[in-house]
């Protein structure tokens, strides 16, 4: 089973989101549906590994908090733009959160994550993309705002492979105690 943790999005942000998702030919679109912020990539687990990591998630508590999706960026590979973006603004709450997820999915048996955290809502992926057409969409979103997500809990998800775009099911949801302010 392949899995991610992550956080989901409210419609209201994935619909702020989805409307920004033009102007690039070439580049591939995430489906509305499968808009989310990954807090932590696990990969292929089999069922014992699954049920230490949902219990060692189980372990996983912060107070509620908000963030907030602003601005738009790219990451890329031999300087050529793989994938577009939109961005967190700075949040230690997204920042406790992730540092105990990785550190549960450590007590569960996983190798500790190699790669530095970088909070982003995945926009599109990028093949052969005219790089002035990525330039002119990151200056004209430049200013982006998709709104507040209240975090009131994360999910373990699991991906699913096959034709066209992957599809993700919600395999464990897990609530804090009490809600965002």
């Amino acid at each position: 089973m392949r899995l991610f943790v992550a956080l989901p999005l409210p419609p209201g942000v994935v619909a702020a989101l989805d409307r920004i998702q033009r102007g690039v030919p070439g580049a591939r679109w995430v489906p509305a549906e499968n808009m989310h912020l990954t807090l932590r990539f696990v990969g292929d687990v089999d069922g014992a590994d699954f049920e230490d990591l949902v219990e060692a998630l189980a372990e996983v508590a912060v107070p509620p908090f908000n963030l907030e999706i602003a601005g738009v960026g790219h990451f890329e590979s031999r300087q050529l733009p793989t994938l577009l973006w939109a961005g967190i603004r700075p949040s230690g709450g997204l920042k406790r959160l992730q540092a105990k997820i990785e550190r549960a999915c450590q007590q569960a048996g996983l190798a500790p994550e190699t790669r530095k955290y970088s909070p982003h809502v995945t926009l599109a992926r990028l093949g052969a993309t005219d790089i002035g057409r990525v330039q002119a969409f990151l200056q004209r979103y430049s200013l982006f705002e998709a709104g507040i997500v209240p975090v009131e809990g994360f999910t373990l998800y699991s991906t699913h492979l096959g034709k066209g775009d992957p599809i993700y099911r919600a395999e464990v949801e897990y609530l804090f105690d009490a809600p965002a302010e």
